[in-house]
């Protein structure tokens, strides 16, 4: 390729950020839009949090448990990084909703527990959350498409088999999206005047707290106050300056016409969309990032022309990810002014990524940002980009303990 199709200037990184903008207010205002914004109904504790929950972390590819000590605001969590399993074989077309609930409970095993105790259950799929802390399931994505779940709670038939199957038993759950898990995370450190979860792995989405009473679609009969975190459900966002090569992808997927944004961004497409460039080479089965970062690292052992196409997928990837979170802080700025200092908890793979050759993903989405705030007139507002560690089971502990 000689001209690099996925290139993006200022002024459509700009276009982009607007655009999100819309979407989102679109979302905040009405039901069923392209940008969902969906609120859950959780206030989660930003001081004092103490006690103990038992967290489950169900994600694209892996499922973690934990058990998480809160003192004084400390998490201490055990076993340190959770255990973990592979549970790729969700994405069997015959695996069952009732085969997940007991791969699910068969780890939860493995964590002794002597006390009744709540379940904060970390689950990375859209779901619309619930007056009661549980979640419904809207649909499955990332290649998972389990029968009979989608419209239904997400936690209670969990909690129930759990219930049969171990003791002690569990005292209740609450269900959270990975993205307001990683929200709720930040709160850790309480001088921000505002916090936003992102995920670019596997998947991609944003959440943050917005004020209860300018999210229009709100019964307001039901009284809701103060800020509610709202899970965008952002990766169904589609964007402007599209290419043919996503067309292709879009096309070759199992949703056509959903996910745009997701398709452009997460590492579960940045392959697919190197494959759709070069469409009569051979490429390794299931080239995800992963590969596509090696790719750019390695050099000498690949094409030419493949390293130059993986790295402009890659730096537009970072770049849209910057612009659909000015696009966010523009949404956040609209609503409260007085914003200056924001705190982003960013977790996935993609996103702490490393180009040995050339700006990390985290580096060029920074840059991104920094430089498109700076053109909306935004200078005094800062961005700190944190990794934490188990930001998940941490922001899962919150809310089970909410």
């Amino acid at each position: 390729m000689e001209n690099n199709i996925f290139a993006l200037n200022l002024e459509q990184l700009k276009e982009i950020a607007e655009s999100l903008q819309k979407r989102v207010e679109e979302g905040l205002s009405m039901e069923n839009q392209e940008v969902q914004c969906i609120p859950t109904f959780i206030h989660p504790k930003t001081d004092n949090v103490n006690g103990q929950a038992f967290v489950l972390d169900l994600g694209g590819t892996n499922y973690r448990v934990a058990s998480v000590d809160f003192k004084d605001g400390n998490p201490t969590i055990r076993p340190e990084n959770g255990f973990k399993k592979d549970l790729s074989v969700m994405k069997n077309p015959s695996f069952t909703e009732e085969q997940l609930y007991a791969e699910q409970a068969n780890l939860i095993r493995e964590i002794k527990r002597e006390d009744e105790i709540p379940v904060g259950y970390c689950f990375s799929y859209p779901a619309e959350s619930l007056k009661d802390g549980d979640a419904k399931l809207l649909r499955w994505t990332k290649g998972v498409n389990i029968p009979g779940m989608a419209d239904k709670p997400i936690g209670k038939p969990l909690l129930e088999y759990l219930n049969k199957e171990t003791r002690p038993k569990f005292k209740s759950i609450k269900v959270i999206n990975d993205t307001v898990a990683s929200l709720f995370a930040g709160l850790t450190k309480s001088d921000y005047d505002a916090y936003i979860g992102l995920i670019v792995g596997t998947g991609t989405n944003m959440a943050s707290f917005l004020p209860a009473e300018n999210i229009l679609k709100l019964d307001k009969s039901e009284g809701f106050k103060g800020l509610l975190p709202v899970n965008l459900e952002s990766g169904n966002f589609k964007p402007p300056f599209l290419t043919h090569v996503d067309n292709i992808v879009d096309a070759l997927s199992d949703k056509m016409g959903t996910q745009r944004f997701e398709k452009t961004v997460s590492g579960m497409y940045l392959g697919e969309l190197l494959k759709a460039v070069f469409p009569a080479d051979d490429f390794e089965k299931d080239f995800d990032a992963q590969k596509l970062t090696t790719m750019m690292g390695y050099p000498d052992i690949y094409k030419e022309e493949h390293v130059k196409v993986a790295r402009q997928i890659y730096e537009r990837s970072a770049k849209l990810v910057g612009a659909s979170l000015a696009g966010l802080v523009l949404v956040l700025l609209s609503h409260t002014p007085c914003i200056k200092r924001i705190r982003l908890i960013a977790e996935g793979s993609l996103f702490w990524s490393e180009d040995r050759k050339g700006l990390n993903y985290k580096a060029i989405v920074a840059i991104t940002l920094r430089e498109l705030l700076d053109s909306f007139n935004y200078k005094y507002v800062t961005v700190d980009i944190d990794k934490m560690d188990n930001a998940n089971l941490i922001g899962s502990a919150i809310a089970a303990l909410s």
